[in-house]
């Protein structure tokens, strides 16, 4: 495989599941940070370098080729791998997961997360602060999906660790940073501690 750099602020969830998809799969990355709270991402440099939408993470494979989005990066890391099931229906299905993740999960937890620990909620414009109920009862709604679904099951898609699990922890493990209470919801805690207890995790501050 070719060379691979991620563009990266290490405190995002989004940037660290390439990162545990890379360890899991035991690939070196070089990894580069930027400041998102200091505009970094929007700089005339990295926009018509590295991703013209100005955001990260942003997986660059070789001298040319840059990859934004999470998934899709984890994916073309992991494929061909054992994180990504080899039926067709069963990988599909991880997809279903990949896509959930990012429509329903990321927007609310991971947004509430930030505008808490990072923004601040005095400094919250007045559209965000109005968003900010709508959003904790969205990120509440998907842990209770979670739960239910990982009731009857260990992993989320086959009986092992793939690549929905790795998305999904990203940002559900550091949710009590944006004051979502896990206590409710058992099942999660438990594969929680399944995902972490894998040989090749690593956590997000590694």
């Amino acid at each position: 495989m070719a060379s691979l750099i991620l563009h990266e602020y290490a405190a995002s969830g989004n940037c660290y599941k390439i990162r545990l998809t890379a360890a899991h799969l035991g690939l070196p990355l070089e990894r580069r940070e930027y400041d998102i709270m200091q505009g970094e991402t929007r700089s005339a440099a990295f926009l018509g370098q590295v991703n013209a939408n100005g955001r990260i993470p942003v997986l660059q494979v070789g001298n040319d080729d840059f990859l934004p989005e999470s998934n899709a990066a984890c994916f073309y890391l992991a494929d061909g791998s054992d994180l990504i099931p080899h039926d067709r229906f069963e990988r599909a299905d991880m997809l279903r997961w990949l896509f959930w993740e990012q429509y329903n999960h990321e927007p609310n937890i991971a947004t509430v997360r930030f505008w808490k620990g990072w923004v601040g909620f005095d400094k919250l414009s007045e559209l965000q602060q109005a968003l900010l109920p709508g959003k904790q009862a969205a990120g509440e709604a998907a842990l209770a999906l979670m739960d239910e679904h990982l009731e009857r099951r260990d992993w989320f898609v086959i009986d092992r660790l793939t690549l929905a699990d790795i998305a999904l922890y990203a940002y559900t493990h550091v949710a009590e940073e944006g004051g979502f209470n896990l206590q409710p919801y058992p099942a999660v805690r438990a594969w929680l501690d399944r995902v972490a207890a894998q040989p090749r995790h690593i956590p997000i501050t590694a």
